[in-house]
């Protein structure tokens, strides 16, 4: 069986979650017995296409594409709002695309409800997103060597998000609270890969350089693994996901995670976080050293479940169905 994988992951695009998700994805699948893998495969041979986005690129690939057509669900209307403009006018397209695809890979319950109420008709399965444990893992080396590259101190305290740099991401509260704590750098890894596009496009980039000194806004980094394996706590202030792999990417790393309470990571994450409703109590959290080190000690274990190796092994039996 031969399997295409599709994403639009051209320019700055690569760095957008569901890029991540699928080239790790595509790793671990690589190894799968039976299947024979390739990325934006050119010839219309693939017994099966699996896509990662819906852009025209994708869709025109979809057009062509003779054999089974997956989609998995990164996107859905619900996390439009607060991330990109005009958001109503690309949520009325989601019904038509999705219904176009054979079957739909969904990521989360949220997710799932989101897809079946929207497409009842089209075939769904939930299969989480997956972390590489071997990638994201403790590691005090490349910590220090990120510290040392982006001129942070040894004996600093930092806190890390990994996000587009969007209000749907937190991106207000991660400022509010690094001018609540000069005393901590606040580091931001993301950019804009909408451009303009991107909600309050020009404020956020104001903001970003009349930012005090303690915070740090780095863009993006070749190995993301560096800034997880340089912090000492992450902060996750999303306001809607369908999954939220860099939470996943950050207990792997072994870090406390303090997250906005919202029931997708309520559902997915359990109490393997921490969780906050509003800024009080996420500074509060900040400076609770007791419980931030009880949730440190316990973060990489905790991940176990969402190996992507387990998580490839179920892609591929997905596969294999739809092409029986």
């Amino acid at each position: 069986m031969r399997v295409s994988f599709y994403v639009e992951d051209q320019f700055l695009l690569r760095y957008i979650g569901c890029s991540t998700a699928a080239r790790t994805l595509y790793r671990a699948l690589s190894g799968s017995a039976g299947i024979e893998m390739d990325w934006k495969d050119g010839t219309g041979e693939a017994d099966l296409v699996h896509f990662h986005t819906f852009g025209p690129l994708a869709l025109f690939k979809r057009w062509r594409a003779p054999g089974v057509s997956v989609l998995t669900a990164h996107s859905t209307p619900r996390i439009n709002d607060g991330n990109i403009v005009l958001s109503q006018r690309v949520n009325r397209l989601y019904p038509t695309i999705y219904a176009s695809f054979d079957h739909i890979i969904t990521i989360s319950g949220a997710c799932h409800h989101e897809i079946r109420t929207m497409v009842p008709e089209t075939p769904s399965t939930l299969i989480p997103n997956g972390v590489n444990r071997e990638q994201f893992r403790p590691d005090r080396g490349l910590g220090a060597e990120f510290r040392e590259q982006a001129g942070i101190g040894e004996e600093e305290h930092v806190v890390l998000s990994v996000a587009q740099m969007t209000p749907r991401k937190g991106i207000y509260d991660f400022m509010e609270l690094a001018s609540r704590n000069p005393e901590t750098r606040f580091v931001w890894v993301g950019g804009l890969p909408y451009g303009v596009f991107s909600q309050d496009y020009v404020r956020i980039s104001q903001m970003r350089r009349r930012a005090g000194p303690n915070v740090l806004f780095t863009g993006y980094v070749d190995r993301i693994e560096a800034p997880y394996a340089a912090a000492d706590i992450f902060f996750m202030g999303s306001r809607a996901e369908t999954f939220g792999l860099v939470i996943l990417e950050a207990l792997s790393s072994g870090l406390p995670v303090i997250a906005r309470n919202i029931p997708e990571f309520r559902e997915i994450f359990g109490d393997r976080v921490l969780y906050f409703s509003n800024l009080e109590e996420a500074d509060v959290l900040l400076r609770d050293q007791a419980t931030l080190a009880h949730y440190r000690a316990a973060a990489r274990a905790s991940t176990l479940p969402f190996d992507i190796r387990s998580v490839a092994d179920r892609h591929a039996d997905l596969y294999r169905s739809l092409c029986s």
